[in-house]
C-alpha cells in the first residue's frame, strides 16, 4: 500500500474521553498505539478527519485494495463486545458491515457510510419512519448469537430498583411510574427472543452505497421487538411541526412501526413503557428528580393502548 501513514489522534479528542476509572484512563493513554497497531495489522491508512462520539472515535481509512472503510475505537467493555457480536451476526443485513474486529482492544473495522447524511435529513417523516421499520424488520429477522445481554435480566434489575427510585419523585410521577410497572407486569413473562438494536433513533441511520440506509452504533440485546421502538418514536420532533405536534407524531410512528413489524399494539406499548422506565431510572441516578417531558409525551400519546 506504499509508505506507512500513522494515524494521529488529536489531543483535543483524547481529552474528551479522560473522565472515568483507571481502566478508562489506561485505554485513553493506549489509544494512539492501539490505532497504530490495528492499522498495521489490517493494512490501513488514514483517509480523512478523525471524529469523536459518545462512545469512541471513528477514523476514516482506506484498505490495501483502496476501498474506503472506517476504524472505530471504543473502550473494551461488555457493551463493546455485544456490539461486535451483533454486527458480526447481522453481517451487513440492515446494519453497517463489520469487516474485522478486535474485542480485547475495542477495535472495529467497518464499511464506510455517509456520516454527514442521517435519517434526520429526511423531510417526510412517514418516509423516515418506514425506513426505520424496514431496518428493524431486517435486524430482528436474524438469529441471536450467544453471549448477549437479555431483556429478561435487564427488566428484573429495573423492577428491583424502581421502589427506591420512586421515593425521590413527587406523587404525580410516582403514580405514573406505578402505572408503567403494572403495564410491564402484563408482558414481562414473555421478554422475547429477537436480536435488538436498542438505540435506532434517526441519527443512528446513515446513508450508504451498498444499501440506501443502514443502522449504526447498536447496543445489541435479546428481547421483544416492542422494546426497540422508543428511540424512533422519540426522534427529532421539532423537525416536524414542533413539540406541540409531538403526540400526533408519536402515534403515527407507532402505528406505522407496529404495522410493519406485525406487533401487537398493546404489548408494544407496554414494552415502550419499559423503555421510559429505564430512561427515568437512569435520570434519577444522574440526579434528576422528575420524569422528563419527552417521556411524559410518549406515555400520554400511547395511553389509548392498554390501561
Amino acid at each position: 500500500m506504499g509508505e506507512e501513514q500513522q494515524i494521529l489522534i488529536p489531543a483535543e479528542i483524547l481529552r474528551k474521553f479522560e473522565d472515568g476509572d483507571d481502566a478508562r484512563h489506561t485505554w485513553v493513554s493506549a489509544l494512539p498505539s492501539i490505532a497504530h497497531g490495528l492499522a498495521r495489522r489490517w493494512d490501513l491508512r488514514p483517509d480523512g478527519a478523525i471524529r469523536s462520539g459518545e462512545a469512541g472515535i471513528l477514523v476514516p481509512v482506506r484498505r490495501s485494495d483502496g476501498t474506503q472503510a472506517a476504524l472505530k475505537l471504543q473502550a473494551p467493555s461488555p457493551e463493546t463486545r455485544a456490539a461486535i457480536l451483533g454486527l458480526a451476526r447481522w453481517d451487513g443485513r440492515g446494519a453497517v458491515r463489520l469487516l474485522d474486529s478486535d474485542t480485547e482492544q475495542g477495535g472495529m473495522l467497518l464499511e464506510r457510510l455517509h456520516g454527514d447524511r442521517s435519517l434526520e435529513t429526511i423531510d417526510d417523516d412517514d418516509v423516515a419512519i418506514r425506513i426505520v421499520g424496514d431496518l428493524l424488520t431486517q435486524l430482528h429477522g436474524v438469529p441471536t448469537p450467544d453471549g448477549l445481554p437479555t431483556l429478561a435480566a435487564i427488566l428484573a434489575e429495573m423492577i428491583d430498583g424502581t421502589p427506591s427510585a420512586m421515593r425521590l419523585l413527587d406523587s404525580e410521577d410516582q403514580s405514573r411510574i406505578d402505572r408503567w410497572v403494572r403495564r410491564i407486569a402484563e408482558v414481562e413473562s414473555e421478554p422475547g427472543t429477537h436480536l435488538l438494536h436498542w438505540d435506532l433513533h434517526y441519527g443512528n441511520v446513515l446513508a450508504a452505497d451498498r444499501e440506501p440506509w443502514l443502522a449504526i452504533d447498536p447496543e445489541p440485546l435479546v428481547g421483544d421487538a416492542g422494546f426497540d421502538l422508543w428511540p424512533a418514536l422519540d426522534s427529532g420532533w421539532s423537525a416536524d411541526g414542533g413539540d406541540a405536534d409531538a403526540p400526533r407524531i408519536v402515534r403515527r410512528r407507532f402505528d406505522i412501526l407496529t404495522e410493519m413489524l406485525a406487533l401487537d399494539r398493546d404489548r408494544a406499548a407496554a414494552w415502550t413503557l419499559a423503555r421510559l422506565l429505564q430512561n427515568t431510572l437512569w435520570d434519577i441516578e444522574d440526579g434528576r428528580r422528575a420524569i422528563s417531558g419527552p417521556a411524559k409525551t410518549v406515555d400520554d400519546a400511547l395511553r389509548t393502548f392498554g390501561a
